[in-house]
């Protein structure tokens, strides 16, 4: 299961007004997968419950026998005070450790079961978010997606652990304390139970307050999350600017805002909590007089009048806690309606049902490479396009390079090459195939990416040239010599094995790039993109990994992205584009006696230099 839910809900209904039965439903598919631990927990709430009430009973019953009271146990009269008292010490005795040993029993158990209702969800949310198009990462903070992923989805457990397990065993408690209470003496049962419809009226409104500040503190931590991880990514620039002032003082706002809605949460839960203890205490001193008098009447035994009074006390007792999971679970109500907003998100990029088992479109023995783009659109926002009306055949190992101003369309076309955006109008093809009709995995197994950017990941350096496939170590080296790296692999400290910070933050901006080479290399792909690829290299180190593409790309079909026009001067093709449009088509000769926007570009660049 990847969603709890597909339907898209309004935004209002976030807000507070959205049914929680609703809500509750959609954890039931992940608490089925622990169906018998729920069971189990369920069936220990008889006994508890009943060992709980029968405690005030057994106290009463030995004030009685202390004060000869003719309303004791049958199994008591007749026997010495102090064989009746050890009796029901025993008893009691026996109750308590009852008690102790199934509340400890349920509390791991739900403990258990909301452990692993967290963990399943955070895995299918993590599953869905990484199959969200590139678009959602564009206008999604990173750090409100770890706020997701984190404490909504912690709170989201509690539901279970501490919420719907919890409240039922309160409830079931009530219940048996109310009939246990009624068959004692109905008229002061009757006058308890009447107490407890204010008491609910009261906890159903500073419960419901307190679930849209919940939600409230919720959407401002996310934003202090997301201006921490902006600021911390965006370090250098911070100190380089001396923006730490100005900075601190944003994020100053953001900490208040928060502070400020969490503030109210604690009103709302302390509301409740102070609420129910008053209550509690009018309730002990109504069963006192109306007791009190009943015991002056000869009507009601004082032992019976000392278990209403613990009766009273345990009553709201399991109220408090009843109380207290409820907020816990209005919490994680809040969480499942955040968290739900990422599920909902439509996953724009699938492959077609009928291509899904398909395998192997693309053959290895007879794939080209050919790449045709017919009447494509795109735009990242409606109605604003970036590619327009493209149309262009790059053939079977042709090397052609993409050029123009900052803002042509050049690593968008990259973008669509490889289904990470969809065009809005026309059609891409790869060897005549729709790649709508390729499995995407198919696809991308068919080409190899060198970004201007060369993202690494925490770990070793041959995990980061293999990215999880499985490659020897021998095929490791192999590409690195291919792409003449392997000398600055084996000069690192511990060689292939030398453990790499987040991000590669142990080595230079070059190095990272030199090993997206070999990245590129091991995966032997028919299709070679590179979008600003060598930027980062220095003249020397450009120079070998030049001497390495001109192996790379033989045989291959290559698309190149350069803004230093001198690089590009022996591809087959050059596309010049501008605003979307390929305005301009040829080798570089023939694009300078053009005397076109290529030529313009090449002027200028030998005029800088």
């Amino acid at each position: 299961m990847t969603s709890l839910l597909h339907s898209k809900e309004e935004k209002d209904k976030r807000q507070g007004r959205e049914n929680d039965w609703r809500l509750f439903l959609r954890l039931v598919p992940y608490a089925r997968r622990s169906g018998h631990l729920l069971l189990t927990s369920l069936v220990l709430l008889v006994p508890l419950s009943i060992s709980n009430a029968i405690q005030p009973i057994i106290i009463g019953q030995a004030i009685s026998l202390l004060r000869a009271e003719s309303q004791i146990w049958p199994f008591l009269q007749g026997r010495a005070l102090h064989e009746g008292l050890n009796l029901l010490a025993g008893l009691l005795f026996l109750t308590l450790a009852l008690r102790l040993a199934l509340e400890s029993t349920q509390a791991f158990i739900v403990q258990k079961v909301g452990l692993r209702i967290t963990a399943d969800i955070r895995y299918d949310l993590f599953v869905h978010v990484t199959s969200l198009a590139v678009k959602f990462f564009d206008r999604t903070p990173v750090g409100k997606l770890i706020t997701r992923l984190t404490s909504d989805v912690d709170a989201l457990g509690e539901v279970f652990s501490t919420g719907a397990i919890g409240i039922l065993s309160d409830l079931f408690s009530i219940i048996v304390i109310v009939i246990t209470m009624f068959l004692l003496h109905w008229q002061l049962a009757l006058m308890l139970l009447l107490m407890l419809v204010p008491v609910a009226a009261v906890v159903i409104y500073f419960q419901q307050q307190y679930r849209q500040a919940n939600y409230r503190a919720r959407e401002e931590l996310s934003a202090l999350n997301a201006t921490l991880q902006e600021n911390i990514a965006g370090i250098n620039v911070v100190q380089l600017f001396r923006r730490e002032k100005f900075n601190a003082e944003l994020f100053r706002g953001i900490n208040q805002r928060y502070i400020a809605e969490v503030d109210k949460t604690i009103f709302h839960d302390a509301a409740v909590s102070a609420t129910l203890e008053w209550i509690s205490l009018v309730a002990i001193a109504a069963v006192l007089w109306l007791g009190g008098e009943r015991v002056l009447q000869n009507t009601l035994s004082f032992g019976t009048l000392s278990a209403f009074i613990l009766f009273a006390q345990r009553l709201f007792e399991p109220l408090r806690q009843f109380a207290e999971k409820f907020t816990a679970i209005q919490a994680g109500f809040t969480a499942i309606e955040r968290i739900n907003d990422i599920f909902n998100e439509p996953i724009e990029i699938r492959d077609r049902e009928s291509q899904t088992q398909k395998k192997n479109i693309l053959s290895a023995d007879s794939f080209t490479g050919e790449i045709r783009f017919e009447g494509v659109w795109f735009g990242y926002k409606p109605d604003e396009y970036v590619i327009k009306d493209l149309n262009f055949t790059i053939h079977s190992g042709e090397k052609v390079a993409l050029v123009g101003p900052t803002g042509a369309g050049k690593s968008t076309i990259i973008r669509l090459l490889c289904r990470l955006y969809e065009p809005n109008q026309g059609r891409i093809l790869v060897d005549g195939i729709d790649i709508r009709d390729i499995p995407q995995s198919e696809l991308r197994r068919h080409m190899s990416v060198i970004l201007q950017d060369g993202f690494l990941f925490a770990g070793d350096v041959k995990s980061n040239i293999s990215l999880g496939d499985n490659y020897s170590l021998a095929e490791i080296r192999q590409a690195a010599e291919q792409t003449n790296v392997a000398r600055f692999i084996e000069e690192l400290p511990q060689g292939y094995d030398t453990h790499l910070r987040e991000r590669g933050t142990n080595l230079s901006g070059g190095q990272k790039q030199l090993l997206a080479f070999a990245r590129a290399a091991i995966r032997n792909a028919k299709i070679l993109v590179l979008d600003e690829a060598t930027a980062s290299l220095d003249v020397r180190t450009e120079a070998l990994i030049q001497d390495a593409l001109t192996r790379l790309l033989e045989k291959r079909t290559a698309i190149i992205i350069a803004h230093r026009l001198s690089t590009i001067r022996n591809v087959d093709r050059i596309f010049v584009l501008k605003r979307g449009q390929l305005v301009e088509s040829g080798n570089h000769e023939e694009l300078l006696r053009l005397e076109g926007l290529y030529a313009s570009l090449y002027k200028l660049q030998l005029l800088g230099q």
